[in-house]
């Protein structure tokens, strides 16, 4: 199949197949007469395997460790298990650190109680004055919103 209906049945855009080929992901498809990539079925499968993996919100080095040890199926999946347990540790990292993200915008909300004019506006005015001092633990919390695509 050409790359546009591997993304049809992947839901995948084109560009993210490319990228993924890029990474090292998804491996280069063997090339037609005409010279175009020629898609097999394992490249669905290990599309659709990275998609999952994308959608559990794991990073590209996860993706590829994982892919890796499944390129290696003879191997126990006590590696697999660390990698898992990583990811979970990182993720419930990310719970904590967005339930004081939550805690510290519930806060800037009730400065801004009355709708009023915005130059009166106290959420304004403690966003001014924070962004000298930086309240939000010095850095945006990764992972906080969506992001379309890869």
């Amino acid at each position: 199949m050409r790359i546009g209906e591997l993304a049809r049945r992947t839901g995948t855009a084109v560009e993210t197949i490319r990228y993924y080929e890029k990474q090292g992901l998804l491996p280069l498809p063997p090339r037609t007469e005409g010279n175009y990539r020629s898609y097999q079925a394992e490249h669905e499968g290990r599309l659709h395997f990275i998609r999952q993996c994308r959608a559990l919100d794991m990073s590209l080095d996860e993706v590829r460790a994982l892919l890796a040890l499944r390129d290696r199926p003879e191997q126990g999946c006590d590696a697999v298990n660390q990698v898992i347990d990583e990811h979970i540790r990182h993720v419930e990292d990310r719970v904590r650190e967005l339930s004081q993200l939550a805690a510290q915008l519930r806060q800037l909300r009730a400065r801004c109680s009355v709708v009023d004019r915005a130059e009166d506006c106290g959420i304004l005015q403690e966003l001014s004055q924070a962004s000298a001092e930086v309240t939000v633990a010095g850095q945006h919390v990764p992972g906080s919103h969506s992001v379309h695509g890869r």
